[in-house]
């Protein structure tokens, strides 16, 4: 078993297809599958074995799959990293995991370079046509190295929120099987669907459901190297796209894009969208449906998992707010459960091999083949699982527990607000006092104590957000996910 057959079994039933475009360029899925095995002739001319570990650092471009399929067509390991890193975070990534070569975009050369100090690391610079030139002398593409199904494919390392990253160690077998029920049970992909892919190719979420699904069902994605919710709305109507993934600040970006130009924009191409990596406001949800007539389906999943462990399934009933329930051959479960709030578990094909490296945060994460997730979750009588926040998340108040989520999902619904991020700052005497930052819609007014007391009226008097100040816009992760560790506080 090897990842990379996905894309060479497509391209013997689909060859002519498209399968990646940006701009006016587009590779079919033979190009594709060819300029991938021209770069495992070159990795292993340059020396690169099996289980050898080649980093990518790319933004969304055509050379991102071909780099990406190529290294494990070699039999080596996938190190996806973020294009805007800068020297110190290159430099952790490449010696945590030992990186052989390092694949970097031509913007972010000087970066690499300094990151690479130290380091086994060599840096190819990626930028326009030199994949073509570092090709020219190997125009024989390269069969597939045979992996063993457990074999490590790619090495995603997590954000980091609670300490230094660690690299998530995904198989093969977890990241063929993820993208199949993808493709097959949950998006139900055909080769007449095109999917917008704005999520990074470099981020679980954008390399599994979009890229690796897409390979599988030999559908055309259509690549933004950048989010932007006009661009993304111009991009669904002009390629008449019919799969958007996002994360929740995209949907609410949109959606706020619409609010300004009514009935600009022709989404009717549409005929699924999937939120994940982030819980999205019901408001949102609702209001995104109401403006593009598109269901929303949300799930659930993290770089541990490959990512998919749950969905609100396209034959079932879905539930507004819910993550849905396990996909095929997953289970969930909470523990530690108080007063029906418990943290979540995963099992199943999908669970990481382990953290490279850290056999003891490993031991520490899965136990008997129970992945503990940090999110606190509830279930109800149909099976359908609902996250109430990250467990480090939680603020205690004064002995009294408040879920940011619940506080957040208020605050989306007053009409002024684009974003909003709920946190615990310290408290002398409570421990912990609950805070809120606000990003207003464009053009909106409203001060601080109008949404103070907006919440205060329909939660409990210990939740509502007794701190609240307005910032222009909310600190993101490249994904669009709102880092709540980087909230600055008035102050601070």
């Amino acid at each position: 078993m090897n990842l990379a057959d996905l894309l060479s079994r497509t391209a013997v039933t689909h060859g002519t297809r498209i399968a990646v475009e940006l701009g006016d360029r587009s590779l079919t899925y033979a190009e594709l599958d060819t300029l991938a095995g021209r770069v495992a002739a070159l990795l292993t001319a340059r020396g690169v074995a099996p289980g050898d570990r080649v980093a990518v650092m790319l933004p969304n471009l055509l050379e991102f799959p071909a780099l990406y399929y190529g290294t494990l067509r070699a039999g080596a390991v996938v190190v996806p990293m973020n294009p805007l890193f800068k020297a110190r975070e290159i430099a952790h990534y490449l010696n945590d995991s030992g990186a052989v070569l390092l694949f970097a975009h031509e913007s972010a050369v000087g970066a690499a370079t300094a990151g690479t100090a130290g380091s086994a690391a060599t840096v190819v610079p990626i930028g326009p046509g030199s994949l073509t030139d570092l090709l020219a002398a190997h125009p024989v593409p390269m069969q597939a190295r045979t992996s063993g199904e457990h074999d490590t494919a790619v090495i995603l390392y997590t954000s980091g929120t609670t300490g230094v990253a660690k690299g998530a160690e995904l198989t093969h077998a977890n990241l063929v099987r993820n993208a199949e029920i993808i493709t097959k049970s949950l998006f139900r992909l055909s080769p007449e669907d095109i999917l917008l892919g704005c999520l990074p190719l470099f981020h679980t979420f954008g390399q599994t459901c979009a890229m690796n699904a897409a390979v599988t069902a030999g559908a055309r994605l259509t690549l933004m190297p950048r989010f932007d919710p006009v661009l993304a709305l111009q991009t669904i109507q002009q390629r008449q796209v019919t799969v958007f993934e996002g994360v929740p600040t995209m949907y609410a970006a949109m959606l706020a894009a619409h609010a300004q130009q009514p009935g600009s924009y022709d989404a009717s191409s549409l005929r699924l969208c999937a939120s994940g990596g982030a819980s999205l406001p019901v408001e949102v949800l609702h209001g995104f449906e109401a403006a593009f007539g598109c269901p929303v389906l949300e799930g659930f999943g993290m770089s541990e998992t490959s990512p998919v462990a749950s969905f609100n399934h396209p034959d079932r009933p879905r539930k507004a707010g819910s993550i849905g329930t396990p996909i095929e051959g997953v289970e969930l479960c909470l523990i530690d459960e108080k007063d029906g709030v418990g943290e979540l578990c995963v099992r199943g094909h999908n669970v990481m091999k382990g953290y490279w490296g850290r056999p003891e945060a490993t031991a520490e994460t899965v136990l008997d083949g129970w992945l503990r997730t940090g999110d606190l979750a509830t279930v109800d009588d149909d099976g359908y699982y609902f996250i109430v926040d990250r467990k480090k998340d939680m603020i205690i108040r004064g002995g009294f527990n408040v879920y940011p989520r619940e506080i957040e999902e208020v605050l989306y619904e007053h009409p002024a607000v684009a974003e909003a991020a709920v946190i615990g700052i310290p408290h002398p005497a409570l421990g912990q006092e609950v805070a809120a930052a606000v990003a207003l819609l464009p053009g909106a007014e409203v001060t601080p104590d109008d949404l103070r007391e907006f919440v205060r009226e329909q939660v409990a008097p210990y939740k509502y957000p007794r701190e609240v100040w307005l910032l222009d816009a909310l600190p993101k992760g490249a994904t669009g996910k709102i880092l709540k560790r980087e909230i600055a506080t008035p102050g601070s």
